[in-house]
């Protein structure tokens, strides 16, 4: 059950003064008969004070009975102080509760019945001060309960448009997370996948050769050293760039690895046992640093696969350009068991991701006996064009 004080404490401040003036202007002797109310006429003047507490909730119910009792009290030649300040109260509460052209309506109207009831205890007297100061009352207190209504929307929609936002930094926020896990894992993939791969095969070829042929044997195990160490130096490398606080921790770091370092990328995969046919077209056409990155890391993936998936040991590498785009092929024969060697995976997911990162494609196939690759970079349109007018 409901305590009297928990009742007391649930009625707002506002009913109770609103209440109070109701009464107080119902009961107080006014010096001029004409806003004096007498016998029955009372209770009709006081009515409306059952319905004040509701003029959040019904505002038009709430206006409609005051306004009846205002018209009930005027026609028997009173004017009741009571019922227009109750009539002053709901207005304010229409305008403020409903929308705004409703609002306006209705305070119109209840002002237009004020000035015209007003007349009968005034003997047809339409414009007496004492009348038209309650119809400035009901138009006063409509305009603010108007303006109270604005401002309440205003800062609803100030307050909705902030939300918004930081829901949007917050999404945002998300986003780069998940952007920067997912360039992680590619930065890790490309780091370590391939040298893991060396290691893997090489361990293998030393393990079955170790009896038979000892400098095959020993040859596999100096490469499994060699992929270690780089494997081990990238690793440190890739951590001291998420630790990075500064720029000043980065400059130990190596710069990123190009088309340019494409002879000592195919040296290192003639020395695990793959022999590479690179066909490079004649001419040359200009990369962004981006772009020229990726391109490595592309053939670098592309001749990882022919190593692991191949057959024969050996891959053809093809490099053209044409209408400002870098055409890279990788191809390698596969072996009659591994047929079906996928075309998807992390490596080449995030070489397709990386592709796209500069507006390139990556397209695979198998075709007679054969796994393709095809890379396609776009170039930098100005080097281009500057590169076809030197050779012009």
């Amino acid at each position: 059950m409901t305590s009297p004080r928990a009742a007391a404490a649930a009625v707002p401040l506002s009913d109770v003064v609103a209440i109070v003036v109701v009464v107080l202007f119902g009961v107080l002797p006014f010096p001029d008969e004409l806003f004096r109310t007498r016998g029955l006429l009372v209770v009709v003047a006081l009515l409306p004070v059952v319905v004040i507490p509701w003029r959040r909730r019904r505002p038009l119910v709430a206006l409609g009975v005051s306004l009846a009792c205002t018209v009930v009290v005027a026609l028997a030649g009173t004017l009741s102080p009571s019922a227009l300040v109750a009539v002053v109260i709901t207005a304010f509460a229409v305008t403020d509760r409903t929308r705004r052209t409703v609002g306006i309506a209705c305070v119109g109207s209840a002002a237009l019945v004020v000035f015209l009831v007003a007349a009968v205890p005034l003997d047809g007297e339409l414009f007496d001060s004492r009348a038209m100061q309650f119809v400035t009352f009901v138009v006063l207190a409509g305009a603010l309960g108007d303006a109270t209504r604005s401002r309440r929307e205003a800062l609803a929609a100030v307050t909705e448009r902030a939300e918004r936002a930081e829901q949007d930094r917050d999404e945002e926020a998300r986003r780069r997370v998940v952007e920067e896990r997912v360039r992680i894992a590619r930065d890790l993939h490309d780091v370590v996948a391939h040298q893991i791969s060396v290691i893997s095969l090489s361990a293998g070829v030393a393990s079955s050769s170790l009896e038979t042929r000892p400098d095959r044997a020993r040859e596999a195990l100096t490469t499994i050293r060699s992929a270690s160490r780089t494997v081990l130096a990238d690793i440190g490398g890739l951590m001291a760039l998420l630790r990075a606080e500064g720029d000043g921790e980065r400059q130990d770091l190596h710069p990123q690895a190009g088309l340019d370092q494409l002879d000592a990328l195919v040296a290192r995969f003639a020395d695990v046992g793959l022999h590479v046919d690179l066909r490079r077209a004649p001419g040359a056409v200009a990369l962004s640093p981006a772009s020229d990155h990726v391109a490595y890391l592309a053939l670098q993936e592309g001749l990882t696969n022919a190593h692991k998936h191949g057959a024969g040991d050996r891959a053809v590498v093809e490099l053209r350009h044409r209408d400002g785009v870098l055409a890279l092929t990788v191809t390698s024969p596969l072996r009659a068991v591994d047929a079906a060697v996928p075309t998807s995976g992390h490596g080449l997911r995030g070489l397709r991701e990386r592709v796209a990162s500069v507006r390139g494609r990556v397209e695979t196939s198998r075709a007679d006996g054969e796994f393709r690759l095809d890379i396609a970079v776009p170039a930098e349109r100005a080097a281009v064009t500057a590169a076809s007018g030197s050779r012009r």
